[in-house]
């Protein structure tokens, strides 16, 4: 059949693809892996006063699967489950928050000239600023809830502004013109143009936004006055009882989750973009 040899061409070209990259992401690890147990290895061997603040990644491992059903090391009745709930909780609200804020806003600096002549003084004034400066600001006004929550707010609202921002003026202007010739009212442009136009943007904002905010909420969980909850709180609490592997084990958990939530937002932009027609 005409136009089957490119399809199957296609196929195997995508298949091949994703082997080389699978295989190329398994040697990085493996090489990463090596040099790890390699350097541990040689610290324990050599007696090395280092030694106890690198344990090897079998040891990692162990502590790693232990943690979700042993207590964390200085309490009770609570495990990696606990800990992690508790920081999703407040990942999630903060980037809602970052969200129902940060979209309208860009969407509005965008289009206006004088609201975007306004907003962006405050903007440059304060975007510069790490959102780990406001940590004990927050925690001791908002406390162990809303605290974090407000940090991790700070981080994910300014990736996600400045991203939709730019995404607006970067409008293929001929599209909008073209919609206007065949009638369109200002509402449609926006739905049918606008909005599909800066779906990628925005959610490279998102991605971006979602890896800055995990970085938020350890840094403001570790903090004591925030109550003593979170993967945050895990890391410091296990290097303080000495037990760097549950230490080791709490970033592996951190990554782990950072990879799903923008695993997550990966299939949600996939999803809007088939639903805009854009896919």
């Amino acid at each position: 059949m005409p136009g089957t040899p490119t399809a199957l061409a296609r196929i195997k070209d995508a298949v091949v693809a994703n082997w080389a990259r699978l295989v190329l992401g398994i040697v990085s690890i493996s090489v990463f892996i090596a040099c790890w147990a390699s350097v541990s290895y040689y610290l324990s061997e050599s007696g090395n006063s280092l030694s106890p603040y690198l344990p090897g990644p079998l040891p990692v491992a162990e502590a790693f699967l232990d943690s979700f059903s042993d207590s964390v090391p200085g309490l009770t009745d609570t495990t990696m489950w606990d800990m992690i709930a508790s920081s999703l909780i407040r990942v999630f609200w903060g980037f809602v928050l970052a969200m129902v804020v940060a979209l309208p806003m860009g969407l509005a600096m965008g289009s206006f000239r004088v609201l975007d002549a306004m907003g962006k003084p405050l903007v440059e004034v304060f975007r510069p600023i790490p959102p780990l400066a406001w940590v004990p600001v927050f925690l001791m006004v908002f406390k162990s809830f809303w605290g974090p929550i407000g940090i991790v707010f700070l981080g994910v609202f300014f990736p996600i502004l400045l991203n939709v921002i730019f995404g607006v003026k970067n409008v293929d202007q001929r599209l909008v013109d073209a919609a206007r010739t065949l009638g369109a009212k200002r509402g449609t442009i926006f739905t049918k143009v606008v909005m599909p136009s800066i779906v990628p943007y925005m959610m490279t904002g998102i991605k971006v936004g979602l890896g800055v905010g995990w970085m938020c909420i350890v840094a403001a969980e570790m903090m004591p006055i925030q109550g003593g909850t979170g993967v945050g709180y895990y890391v410091w609490l296990s290097a303080d009882y000495g037990r760097y592997d549950f230490t080791y084990a709490t970033m592996l958990v951190i990554g782990l989750l950072s990879i799903m939530t923008t695993g997550v937002a990966e299939i949600i932009e996939k999803r809007v973009s088939r639903w805009m027609g854009l896919r």
